[in-house]
């Protein structure tokens, strides 16, 4: 095994514990607006009380539609949000170029022409990169962000065991992050698709994961014989690609119709 077995039911009861409570999207900010980005956030049968009009506060991630300029009371709840430690994406209507959101990231802004329909797929892709790996249990309410989450997930996996591959020296020793970080990946991706259900339902992936886990240690190890001069290299490139080919294909074994309904408890 490249992890321990504690290793792996620490990690299940880690992700079951983060999808027990049901997450919530609140969007605020302009009132006609707001109402009508919840009814997009709404396709594809999301859970209606998944999606609130209202401030931050009490949600998991926060999105604030502003229209034309930023007034004192958009102003105030941006700082709530902020002092708060809500995830912030700010979805700006009718701006000019130059303008400055306050209390939100340059990166967490969606600008949308006067006029224009909501760009659903970039809000999508700014909430995911704002919530990362946490907005799993999101997502599985909200359909309409599964696809851009997952595409961050499987990035952000991918780039991350391509450094510890990259970093690590002693031969092996990168092997049982890597594993959990891609068995990591494969609940996420899981829970995201609201095919979490009983984890132990999910034990035929993350078996696959760790057999995936050695045989890419086994490519490495051949690609080093070689390219001997690049080892960190070769193995920052297997780890990466690896990882991708991992996510990819949970991404579409999660996504198969029916599988959602198959894997809920019931």
């Amino acid at each position: 095994m490249p992890v321990s077995a504690g290793a792996v039911r620490k990690l299940l009861r880690d992700v079951a514990a983060a999808g027990s409570r049901e997450q919530v999207l609140a969007v605020g900010g302009a009132p006609g607006l707001a109402h009508l980005l919840r009814q997009q956030f709404l396709r594809g049968r999301a859970a209606p009380e998944a999606v609130r009009v209202g401030g931050p506060d009490g949600a998991d991630m926060y999105v604030h539609v502003l229209s034309a300029e930023v007034g004192d009371d958009d102003a105030a709840v941006l700082r709530r949000a902020s002092r708060a430690r809500v995830p912030v994406v700010a979805v700006a209507v009718g701006f000019a170029d130059d303008a400055t959101i306050p209390y939100v990231l340059a990166t967490d802004v969606v600008w949308v022409g006067a006029g224009r329909a909501f760009p659903l797929e970039s809000v999508a892709r700014a909430v995911a990169a704002r919530c990362g790996e946490h907005g799993a249990p999101l997502a599985a309410r909200v359909p309409l962000l599964r696809e851009a989450l997952g595409e961050q997930l499987v990035a952000s996996f991918a780039r991350r065991n391509g450094i510890v591959a990259a970093a690590v020296w002693i031969p092996g020793a990168d092997l049982p992050v890597l594993a959990l970080n891609e068995l990591r990946l494969v609940l996420r991706l899981a829970q995201a698709h609201g095919a979490a259900g009983d984890l132990r339902d999910r034990l035929p992936e993350l078996a696959a994961t760790l057999a995936a886990a050695f045989g890419l240690r086994a490519l490495a190890r051949e690609a080093l014989g070689v390219v001997p001069t690049a080892g960190w290299a070769v193995k920052a490139g297997v780890a990466y690609a690896g990882t991708r080919a991992v996510g990819e294909a949970a991404r579409l074994r999660f996504s198969a119709p029916g599988e959602e309904h198959r894997s809920s408890p019931g």
